[in-house]
């Protein structure tokens, strides 16, 4: 299903790798691609063209994932952010900074995709509750690799 109105996502990874084969998806999908290669670059392009979601790296250069997403919500409380990461641990660190969704890395792109349209229909309100750490909808998606070695009962 696509996008009817080109929404911008603005995707932030210093691995140009990722960068580009999660913009092939996104243009595919219909969304609109602003690529930041890290944090800094992520704000400046913020603050210069406006998104409607940032998907964001956690492990860069020049200003880490968590710096960026502090500026991010501190200067446009109202986008929502996905963090990407293969850091472990970082469930309770996204759901209390207010974060959209956490997803592991290696990602599942149809799992991706769905949070993203759930995270583009959903109200300011609900946007403003979760950075206020008021009860509201959270995606946590873990590696779908970690998920397959899990023991079976």
């Amino acid at each position: 299903m696509k996008v009817s109105l080109q929404k911008r996502i603005l995707l932030v990874d210093d691995d140009p790798t990722v960068r580009d084969s999660l913009s092939d998806v996104f243009v595919a999908e219909g969304y609109s691609v602003i690529p930041a290669a890290n944090g800094q670059q992520a704000l400046d392009l913020a603050n210069r063209l406006p998104a409607d979601l940032v998907l964001l790296d956690l492990n860069m250069p020049v200003m880490n994932g968590w710096d960026t997403f502090e500026r991010l919500t501190a200067e446009h409380p109202l986008l929502p952010v996905v963090i990407a990461t293969a850091r472990p641990n970082q469930l309770f660190t996204a759901v209390s900074a207010g974060a959209g969704a956490l997803l592991e890395k290696p990602m599942d792109i149809p799992t991706l995709l769905r949070a993203i349209k759930m995270l583009l229909v959903e109200t300011a309100e609900q946007r403003l509750a979760r950075l206020v750490g008021k009860k509201a909808e959270f995606h946590y998606l873990p590696a779908t690799a970690r998920r397959d070695k899990q023991p079976q009962t």
